[in-house]
């Protein structure tokens, strides 16, 4: 059989990605095994062994293309903006990265990988980098660039997963604001922009002790416990 030309290995490797994130998408980690991807992409397992290394590249290989898929479509960062306003900018973007794309996300930020993360999770960290040491420039931060790049990094990552585990109807999307604003809080000095006193903290503590009372039926306490939760939530 006649070698393929550097461009129909190109096409080819394009095909099988393509093939493996459908897979991923439909079917999450699971769904990788490497007969599947085969069937899907149309060819046999020494290909995938010739073009990415072995069944773990060809992963890596998906994962960067959905990176830079996303990359691709996110606005241009301004460069005069507040350091901290952008890291939380940053924050939030990943955030909606993870549960936009919940299969790839835990493929590259919640699978174990000893001694050798993920290629495409080492290749966010250079931005987050880069936001840190804005805020260093400015005056704000807290505590080292590197600690801060380790307490962004861990923290948003284990707000991602944890919205991730929870049934879509169920997750509460102020775990994202309020983990953010607590590391902010945690790395930055000056005045970062808190979680107000009011309505909702009233609302968190009524909530917590209604099993200490016996004025309310049981129907009475699940309303009264479900109008609380409305109101800690958006109030």
């Amino acid at each position: 059989m006649a070698p393929r030309s550097p461009a129909q290995a190109a096409q080819t490797r394009q095909r099988i990605i393509e093939a493996t994130s459908a897979l991923l998408t439909e079917g999450g980690p699971e769904a990788l095994s490497t007969r599947a991807i085969c069937a899907a992409a149309g060819v046999q397992p020494p290909t995938i062994y010739r073009l990415f290394g072995d069944k773990q590249g060809l992963i890596d290989a998906v994962a960067a293309h959905g990176m830079e898929v996303y990359l691709a479509g996110r606005p241009e960062p301004d460069t005069d903006a507040d350091p901290i306003e952008a890291l939380r900018l940053g924050w939030d973007e990943h955030v909606g990265f993870g549960l936009a794309n919940a299969a790839l996300y835990v493929v590259v930020f919640g699978t174990p990988r000893s001694h050798r993360p993920s290629p495409t999770a080492r290749a966010t960290v250079a931005p987050l980098a880069a936001r840190i040491h804005n805020i260093a420039q400015a005056g704000k931060l807290r505590v080292s660039e590197h600690l801060a790049v380790e307490m962004v990094f861990a923290s948003g990552c284990g707000t991602v997963l944890t919205l991730l585990a929870t049934p879509e109807d169920e997750r509460d999307l102020t775990l994202s604001d309020a983990a953010r604003e607590a590391v902010l809080a945690a790395i930055t000095v000056g005045t970062p922009r808190p979680i107000q006193p009011g309505i909702a903290s009233t609302a968190i503590a009524l909530r917590a002790m209604l099993d200490t009372t016996d004025a309310l039926t049981s129907e009475e306490s699940a309303l009264m416990r479900a109008w609380l939760t409305r109101i800690a939530q958006t109030g």
